[in-house]
Order: C-alpha cells, then structure tokens, then sequence
C-alpha cells in the first residue's frame, strides 16, 4: 500500500552492516508468514527496522558466514498485566505520539487554503517518506471531513453510490497546501526512537476542519461531509 517499508528496511540494513545500499536487495519471502504480520496500526515501520536491525545484528555476530540465513525479530510487550502490584491500575492502551493540525479557511469563499500538520515522529528514518505519508493522510482526511459521501438506499440497505466518482473522493487538483512539519521526540523503547506515524496523520484533520468552519460561522457540524453554511459540494 506503499507505506515505505522497504525502503526502511534496506535504510536499515546499510547503515547496520555498514555498506552501500545499492548492494542489498529486499525480497519478500512469501514461503514465511506472521499471522498478526500486516502493517497497520502505525506499525510498520518501527517493527520492520527493529526486526531488520535483530537480524542484522545477528548476522555480524556470525561474521556475514556466506549460505546462512540470519533472523530477527522484534517484538512489543508493553502491556500491565493484571494482577501486577507493580501496576495496580493497568491502562489499555497508550499514547507516545503528538499531533496538531490547523486549518486556514478563506472567509470569502468557505474553501480551505491551507492546512499546517505538526507531528511528533519519533525518527524520521527517511523524512520524504515521511512527509509523502502525511500529506496523504491529510488528503484523506479532508476528503472524509468535507467530500466524500456513502449513502444507502433505505429500502434495501444497499449502497447507492457505487462508482469511485460518485463518493466524492477529494481530486488531487482541489487539495489546498498542505505544510508538514516534523518534530522529532524519541520513544525510548523503540528501535531508533521511531514512533508510528500512519494513522496519527489523519485523525486530526476533521476535527480541524471543524473547528475552522465553527470560527467561521459559529456553528458546530455533527453531520459528515461538513459544509460552510448555505454552501453545498458537487
């Protein structure tokens, strides 16, 4: 889905083995398979370069021995488990990462101008990367906020949108700027201090969005697409 992994990856790699990057090659070996192994909860990047790092590890333990396969793994278990007196209060989840977006609303004409996405990433392990999966998630967020609709027949419950054009997915033609600013606090558990980045880019943008359309006419929106009042999207 083009999060980039692979190119961390091989990042990774030469910096760990301490050789030209254009001597690895990353191959997926589809002969292996994890069964909790997809890359989603913003996750990919940091499991991928701490089990890269494991394996390269190992593999200078063994002095690169030629027809040897080198494995590593990286695993997290941050959890409090009941019953710990160390943790009388477990919590189920947490939360290492920051991220604020502003939205600029022209006051003329209700269109966005600008959105501003400041994120905490931990380590930027490749900061284009970075900023390409950001930009992203806030195209898709402001498409979710303001666009893209998917009504049902309530008849039937059957979608009566059924063609990409007609959701009313954001054009990439109609996006406003967007300036991402990358702020780097390292997590202290992870490999490289790297923090996920991926779903934290989109979920500030509605909110932002409504906020701005709130300062630009006093109204809160409950109702997904938003619009400025007496303003309606093709």
């Amino acid at each position: 889905m083009g999060q980039g992994v692979h190119t961390v990856a091989l990042q990774v790699a030469a910096q760990e083995l301490g050789i030209a990057p254009d001597r690895i090659d990353v191959i997926v070996d589809t002969t292996r398979e994890l069964g909790f192994g997809q890359t989603t909860g913003s996750r990919g990047t940091l499991m991928a370069a701490g089990a890269v790092r494991q394996a390269c590890l190992a593999a200078l333990a063994g002095h690169c021995a030629g027809d040897v396969d080198f494995v590593g793994e990286h695993l997290v278990d941050w959890t409090q488990h009941l019953g710990d007196p160390d943790h009388p209060n477990p919590t189920i989840h947490s939360a290492f990462g920051y991220a604020a977006q502003l939205v600029e609303i022209d006051r003329s004409s209700g269109a966005i101008a600008r959105v501003v996405a400041i994120h905490d990433v931990g380590k930027a392990v490749n900061p284009l990367l970075c900023e390409g999966q950001i930009e992203g998630s806030v195209h898709m967020g402001l498409g979710y906020a303001l666009t893209e609709d998917f009504p049902s027949d309530p008849a039937t419950g059957f979608p009566t949108n059924m063609t990409l054009r007609s959701l009313g997915i954001l054009r990439a033609k109609d996006v406003p700027p967007i300036e991402v600013h990358i702020v780097e606090v390292p997590q202290p558990r992870s490999p490289y201090g790297i923090k996920g980045v991926g779903e934290i880019g989109l979920v500030p943008t509605a909110p932002a969005v409504a906020a701005a359309l709130h300062d630009l006419d006093g109204a809160w929106r409950n109702v997904l697409p938003m619009r400025p009042k007496g303003q309606d999207f093709e």
